[in-house]
């Protein structure tokens, strides 16, 4: 239940950044915020629903009586079973259900606004970058960001090109946003410390093959570059585009 009006998102830009506000708000909750939180979800009052807010704040509530509403509901009764489990159980928990809850307030401004299937693509593609809330909440982004980091350094120093182990498939490698131990401060490395894609700007992703430029030393997608891992595997020194087009000008 949202007391204050928020604009509503049309876009993929601002469904996504709809989204990462309510995402912020939800992982605050989970992990800064988890005593307020705790207490907040009384077992023996009514059926209550945590709410990420656009503006990066939550709120236990209890759901609003219309029907059907005007947003998709959370979990009903997530207060129920807090002095049923241990806390960290019950926290994963409700990271599971929050996650739930966001994709479907994110694809149902989709369907209300008629984003057609490439757009709908985007925005998945643009969630799907950020660790879930139950990443962030079980330390899993964490071992991820860690796993990448060492991940980066061994393929930078051997030069050439990398591609992401099979068993991390999905897991985004970028720093996520709101995130140190407490869930809170890692979003700004993600925008400042990431690596981008010379040619596209996007960020790494996990389940992408990538190949640094021997000359400018910047990192590109494979397939920005048309560059394959087979390709790869038989380039001595690679020269991105724009470093083979300055030497040709010379």
């Amino acid at each position: 239940m949202e007391g204050i009006p928020h604009p509503i998102p049309r876009t993929v830009e601002e469904v996504f950044n709809d989204f990462k506000g309510r995402r912020a708000g939800l992982i605050k909750a989970l992990t800064t915020d988890v005593e307020k939180f705790y207490q907040q979800c009384d077992p023996e009052k009514e059926n209550l629903c945590l709410y990420g807010l656009p503006n990066e704040t939550w709120e236990v509530n209890l759901p609003v009586e219309e029907v059907p509403p005007e947003l998709p509901e959370p979990a009903l009764g997530i207060n129920f079973a807090r002095d049923g489990m241990q806390e960290k159980d019950w926290l994963s928990l409700v990271a599971v259900h929050s996650d739930s809850w966001l994709l479907s307030v994110a694809f149902y401004f989709g369907a209300r606004f008629g984003f057609g299937k490439s757009e709908r693509k985007r925005l998945f593609q643009m969630i799907n970058d950020l660790p879930t809330v139950f990443e962030v909440v079980t330390g899993v982004a964490k071992q991820a960001r860690e796993a990448a980091h060492n991940n980066s350094s061994k393929s930078k120093s051997s030069g050439k090109f990398r591609q992401s182990e099979p068993q991390h498939k999905g897991v985004k490698m970028s720093p996520p946003k709101e995130e140190d131990e407490s869930g809170e401060e890692v979003e700004e490395e993600d925008e400042q410390g990431a690596t981008l894609c010379g040619a596209c700007g996007d960020n790494y992703g996990q389940d992408e093959f990538w190949i640094c430029c021997d000359v400018c030393e910047k990192w590109f997608h494979g397939k920005c570059v048309k560059i394959t891992p087979a390709k790869a595997e038989h380039i001595k020194q690679y020269k991105c585009p724009s470093c083979s087009n300055k030497r040709a000008r010379v």
